[in-house]
């Protein structure tokens, strides 16, 4: 109650500093029918406009911590150009419909045992692509595979696999996020680097003799190409002194000398800076590393209870640091009681991206599980890149329960941890395992949670356990535990181990 009066308290402050150059609020739009979208190949989704209609819903049932309702802010002059630096960073969605393939030989084939796609075209550049259809609850039985032609150039990519099993990453059956009637069914989303040209194939699942008929394909079939916009300008700092914009391992920035400029926060963007206030400025890029014993005299301010084990708090990009639109998420941000248990995810996006890249992933990943997917937010409550980078992930405050949509049916009490990446077959960096490792020991210990212990759940259904059913599982666990699903990758699952020992060391356990 404490932390919630204390975050309330931050966001009404930070707003009202930042009315004069706030800009103009959002208006929540009426709500879409998931089976009224029409055609469009307009920049945004059709149909999926910032869900911000749904947060006048009930509070989810599993959502026992409720949601914080950030209060509203009169409408502002747009921010002066000549001296002030935009805060938005710009992006869009490219929506196209699927149309039937011919049949590969088999004329007695029907259109839905061919297929859909698209074949190949020409579009506006996007560096991400995914596959999504009208009904969140009917699974895709089949295949999607892409090419894409980088920008500028002339020759195309092999045919590329897009994870189809997507459905247990999302918020639990019954809760307000699920039954906002903006939620769609999506595959997994496939970064696929700057491209200008696309083809797309969609194929049901063969018949066998157990099946004659092949199931059908889902309706409403979409491909989404997302474009994460630019990188966030770096941060301006007081004239004549020194910078260093936010910085990735992996990709150093020399210090940069800047002229001082009036920093601009939506209020959009100081609400969600605000639930960190007790962490870093208002307005932060980045999170700070501390000590141990800098973390355990901070946490009995944010966390009573959390000595004598918590880790180190590691360095955390926030946000606005990776460039998140926060007018696209819903207003309000939802909670949880606790965190008693991470959940380790792959984001299934492929390998083939650099950690300079990793903020344009997220930003991307964002708009697609948002624009394309429905969602009130990102779904993961963190992400770690492969070279060890730590990233804000859902709004609500890194300290605190936030209520994500990374594991069905475990949302409850539990936090999401995304390694971007495709770990099936592919070793995790070793950075990004000690990432999971400095992350997981000190969120889990801000709850008194050790990570190498055992944990029972309440399942709010899933494909793997019922509703209601009591399950056991590690603190740290793999998606896999929670639903019947290849996540985080079986390479990755296998360094879980050394991720829990490492955590708990971290604790002083």
């Amino acid at each position: 109650m404490r932390a919630l009066l204390v975050t309330s308290v931050g966001v009404t402050c930070a707003a009202a500093l930042t009315l004069p150059l706030a800009a103009p609020a959002l208006s929540a739009p009426a709500a879409h029918s998931a089976s009224a979208r029409p055609p469009s190949l307009s920049p945004e989704s059709p149909g999926s406009g910032p869900p911000s209609a749904r947060s006048e819903a009930a509070p989810d049932e599993a959502n026992e911590g409720g949601t914080l309702d950030v209060p509203e802010v009169p409408e502002a002059a747009p921010p002066r150009t000549g001296g002030t630096r935009a805060a938005a960073v710009a992006g869009s969605t490219q929506s196209l419909p699927l149309e039937p393939l011919a049949a590969p030989s088999d004329r007695a084939v029907g259109p839905a045992a061919s297929g859909q796609g698209l074949d190949r075209r020409t579009a506006r550049p996007f560096s991400l692509v995914g596959v999504v259809w009208d009904d969140a609850e009917a699974e895709l039985h089949g295949t999607v595979q892409v090419r894409t032609r980088a920008t500028g150039g002339t020759s195309w990519s092999d045919w590329q696999d897009v994870e189809t099993h997507n459905a247990e990453h999302a918020a639990d059956l019954g809760s307000a996020e699920r039954a906002s009637g903006a939620v769609r069914g999506a595959t997994a989303p496939l970064w696929v680097g700057d491209s200008d040209g696309v083809e797309v194939r969609v194929r049901p699942e063969a018949a066998d003799p157990q099946h004659p008929a092949a199931v059908p394909l889902p309706e409403g079939l979409r491909l989404e190409l997302v474009d994460p916009g630019a990188d966030p300008a770096p941060e301006p700092a007081p004239a004549g002194r020194t910078v260093t914009p936010a910085a990735f391992a992996g990709n150093p920035v020399p210090p940069a000398t800047t002229t001082a400029v009036p920093e601009v926060l939506t209020a959009e963007s100081a609400a969600t800076s605000a639930v960190n206030a007790d962490l870093a400025p208002l307005g932060a890029t980045v999170i700070p590393a501390l000590t141990k014993a800098e973390t355990e005299e901070e946490a009995a301010i944010v966390a009573a209870g959390a000595k004598p084990y918590i880790g180190p708090r590691p360095k955390i990009v926030t946000r606005k640091g990776w460039g998140a639109d926060e007018k696209l998420r819903e207003r309000n941000f939802a909670y949880t009681k606790s965190v008693k248990a991470a959940f380790v995810h792959h984001s299934a996006t492929g390998n083939n991206y650099t950690c300079k890249q990793a903020p344009s992933v997220l930003r991307s990943i964002y708009r697609y599980h948002v624009k394309s997917s429905g969602w009130r937010d990102f779904g993961y409550n963190f992400a770690v890149d492969k070279c060890g980078n730590i990233y804000e992930g859902r709004a609500g405050g890194v300290a605190k329960a936030v209520l994500g949509a990374h594991t069905l049916g475990f949302n409850t009490n539990t936090m999401g941890v995304a390694v971007l990446g495709t770990y099936s077959s592919t070793n995790p960096p070793a950075a990004a395992v000690t990432a999971v490792s400095k992350l997981t020991a000190w969120k889990l210990g801000l709850f008194g949670a050790n990570p190498k212990g055992k944990v029972t759940l309440v399942s709010g259904g899933s494909g793997k356990y019922s509703k209601g059913k009591k399950v056991k599982m590690n603190v740290i666990s793999g998606h896999r535990d929670g639903f019947a699903t290849e996540c985080p990758g079986a390479r990755l699952y296998k360094k879980l181990g050394t991720a829990r020992t490492s955590s708990a060391k971290l604790q002083g356990r």
